[in-house]
């Protein structure tokens, strides 16, 4: 019997099974920040869109457990009172990402940075050893 290893199946499954349901675009509740989420060698490396945010005072990062929750507000700071019609493309409001991480980590093996409008999360590690292993079957004696 042939055997055929998926060096990656295990990677593929949880990159499926990453998000929450994400909230809805626009709904009443806030929006969902379009995000990538990619595995950099041993590190789970996240980027989420948040131009017009205020990194410092209007996002959280956090580790809860075997969860990497990206959470904050984008607020409208623009007049309500301006005369005339108005078109909003731009999505306001509380948002809320959780990435499901494949072990418990460390909080301080997690990193974040924001830059040009994105926020670079970093969760060092995160996949050191998580290579599949082959384990040779044994005919029984």
């Amino acid at each position: 019997m042939s055997t055929t290893l998926v060096p990656f199946a295990d990677v593929d499954r949880l990159f499926r099974t990453f998000w929450d349901a994400p909230v809805t675009a626009g709904s009443a509740k806030g929006f969902a920040p379009a995000a990538d989420v990619a595995r950099e060698g041993d590190d789970l490396v996240a980027r989420f869109d948040l131009p017009g945010i205020d990194p410092e005072k209007d996002v959280t990062v956090e580790v809860e457990g075997r969860r990497l929750v990206v959470r904050g507000e984008r607020q409208d700071t623009r007049d309500e009172k301006t005369a005339g019609r108005r078109v909003r493309e731009v999505r306001y409001g509380n948002f809320r990402r959780t990435v499901a991480l494949p072990v418990t980590v460390d909080p301080s093996a997690v990193s974040a940075s924001y830059d040009a409008g994105v926020l670079t999360v970093t969760v060092a590690g995160v996949y050191a050893g998580t290579s599949p292993t082959r384990i040779e079957v044994q005919r029984a004696a």
